[in-house]
């Protein structure tokens, strides 16, 4: 049969960070357990430069041999900003005590958004805990000037090229929705208006001063906006899929990202007419992805650097060539596993109300005695989020195990134009654990046992468990619940202060949905709960409190069903560490395989 879930999880994956003009690439890579930096030469030469407690990520300072180095503590979230020269190379990696300090204070966060010639921008809530300010600092002297400050969540920016504008990204009123704004000279003008429902992401600036912005302004699905002389015009649209644009810093070309049902199709476009120019080829049916994605350019435009994953391909560091298009592995991740892993098949399944969901099904290649006709749903978090096409060492190991594997884009989901993704706001919150059901139904069209089908997921995907398990207890043997919301009311009331706005956008009001979001909840409903769980949390969770996890479980065993709790004192919002996911994920696909073998 194929490769365990231990030995997946033991794979080393690498993702990009930043790309210097020489082509030199910031990597990280996560050989000691969690993700470190690493300099990787065009001539495959691997520098380790840090070695800290916990991941962290970087990016260079353009002009001078330097990164900017985030990291926080036991994934709290707390970012803290330090320096590593990289002139000469550190002889050995780099620990805490080796940085240079340039903005800390443990309270608070610290979170980089744009990275100049002796310039670091970046986005902090230690004015009030709640609010974010943008704040440029120079590395040189320390002088700090604050460029925006007047309240609300501030999710990213840029600063044009001239150093006079910046363009900020808040939420908007409705759920999902982006504003963006330009601050200028203590002014501040709105680009796009706070009650239109659309989303306006990945700003950035020309050098002729206009503002190119990823949008779905009067549209269902996104595509690439400039803003310029007062006036908004398409550069790039398509009537099938999402698009995604990064401009090059010297105004040429924009590299184009489409989501076709989770692939990326990439292909670089004149970033001035939007017109195509070539495509960007990759290694297969896979997805592009970087911390939020999105890839890099080098300060002089020759060069993009990108993470790569597919269902083969745990993750991979591409660089992509701006004249030709051609791009290059400087890592491979898939060797050792890549005949034992496998491509899903792509599905809309049918429900009630005339909705098709997406979903990606995954088949084991061979029978497992007694685990053989088992079905595992594996739900993303967000929830404005998608399942891609990228490696998941849990569905890869649960398919090794002799389970199928469904990983469905329920409503609510993002890839599939705005309609969709705004199908489970607020009050149709349980409309998305109804395409549970109707996933369900739909097991036996695939040979699959409904008895002995189970739930997986994390954060909103954990959610989602819950929900199917105390809302359809009729229907799943068992869940699996990652650092998920067992009570909408108390996940809002205790979640970090900064966090609760943005969440009752999507959620519903405390203050004007009480009844409804605990009518919602899976804890006003766990005397309906009759399958075992399995409950992972970190002890450090600033989204999800650890409460969350706790209350469900005591919950449980006072109404005498099973439940284990593993709980991990250096993890947040999910582990990152590879020393627990080694000990949770075994322990919980050891308790599915338990429950649904016959």
């Amino acid at each position: 049969m194929g490769t365990d879930i231990e030995q997946l999880m033991e794979r080393r994956t690498w993702r990009a960070f930043d790309v210097d003009d020489a082509g030199r690439v910031l990597a990280g890579w996560d050989e000691t357990g969690s993700v470190q930096l690493v300099e990787l030469g065009q001539d495959g030469t691997v520098t380790r430069l840090t070695d800290l407690p916990g991941k962290c990520s970087g990016h260079y300072l353009p002009g001078e041999r330097a990164v900017l180095v985030a990291h926080d503590d036991g994934g709290n979230e707390r970012t803290q900003l330090s320096l590593l020269r990289l002139d000469p190379l550190p002889e050995r990696p780099a620990t805490l005590a080796d940085l240079e300090p340039l903005v800390h204070d443990p309270n608070f966060i610290h979170s980089p958004i744009q990275v100049l010639p002796d310039r670091v921008v970046y986005l902090t809530n230690r004015r009030n805990r709640v609010d974010f300010d943008v704040v440029v600092r120079e590395v040189s002297t320390g002088v700090e000037r604050v460029l925006f400050a007047r309240g609300g969540m501030v999710m990213d920016g840029t600063l044009s090229q001239d150093g006079e504008r910046l363009a900020i990204r808040m939420p908007a009123v409705p759920p999902h929705s982006d504003q963006v704004l330009v601050v200028a000279d203590g002014d501040v003008r709105e680009l796009t208006d706070e009650n239109q429902h659309a989303k306006n992401t990945h700003p950035n600036w020309l050098p002729d001063g206009s503002l190119v912005v990823t949008s779905n302004r009067g549209r269902d699905l996104t595509g690439i906006a400039r803003h310029h002389e007062g006036e908004w015009s398409w550069l790039v649209t398509d009537d099938e899929f999402d698009l995604i644009g990064y401009p090059s810093p010297d105004g040429r070309l924009l590299l184009v990202l489409a989501n076709d049902d989770g692939a990326a199709r990439l292909a670089l476009h004149d970033a001035t007419t939007g017109a195509r120019l070539r495509s960007v080829p990759l290694p297969e049916d896979g997805w592009v992805r970087y911390p939020l994605p999105e890839p890099v350019w080098s300060p002089d435009s020759r060069f993009a650097v990108l993470t790569f994953s597919g269902p083969t391909t745990p993750g991979d560091v591409l660089l992509v060539e701006a004249d030709t298009g051609a791009t290059r592995a400087l890592t491979d991740s898939s060797a050792a596993f890549a005949d034992a892993l496998v491509t899903p098949s792509h599905h809309r399944v049918p429900t009630p109300d005339g909705e098709l969901v997406p979903c990606l099904v995954y088949r084991p290649t061979s029978t497992v005695d007694g685990v053989a006709g088992s079905a595992v749903l594996v739900l993303h978090g967000g929830p404005e989020s998608q399942s891609t096409l990228m490696f998941n060492a849990i569905v890869q190991g649960l398919v090794a195990a002799g389970h199928a594997v469904l990983v469905p884009n329920v409503r609510g989901s993002t890839g599939y134009g705005k309609r969709w993704y705004s199908a489970d706001d607020v009050r149709r919150r349980l409309d998305a654990v109804a395409d549970l059901a109707a996933l369900h139904d739909w097991l036996p069209s695939l040979g699959l046992d409904p008895s002995r089908a189970a739930l997986w997921g994390g954060s909103y995907g954990g959610y989602l468990v819950l929900a199917g398990l105390a809302f359809q207890p009729e229907r799943w043997a068992a869940g699996v619940d990652i650092v998920g919301i067992s009570s909408l009311v108390s996940f809002l009331e205790n979640t970090s202060p900064y966090r609760r706005a943005i969440r009752e956008r999507e959620y519903g009001s405390l203050e004007r949905d009480r009844e409804f979001l605990h009518s919602a909840s899976p804890l006003n409903r766990v005397d309906q709960i009759r399958a075992p769980l399995f409950v992972i949390h970190g002890a450090n969770d600033s989204r999800v409190p650890l409460s969350e996890a706790e209350q469900v479980a005591e919950a449980l065993h006072e109404h005498g069903v099973e439940c284990e709790l593993l709980v991990y004192g250096d993890e947040g919002h999910g582990l990152a560490k590879r020393t627990n996911r080694l000990d949770a994920y075994p322990k919980a696909a050891a308790f599915v395989a338990r429950v649904l073998t016959r």
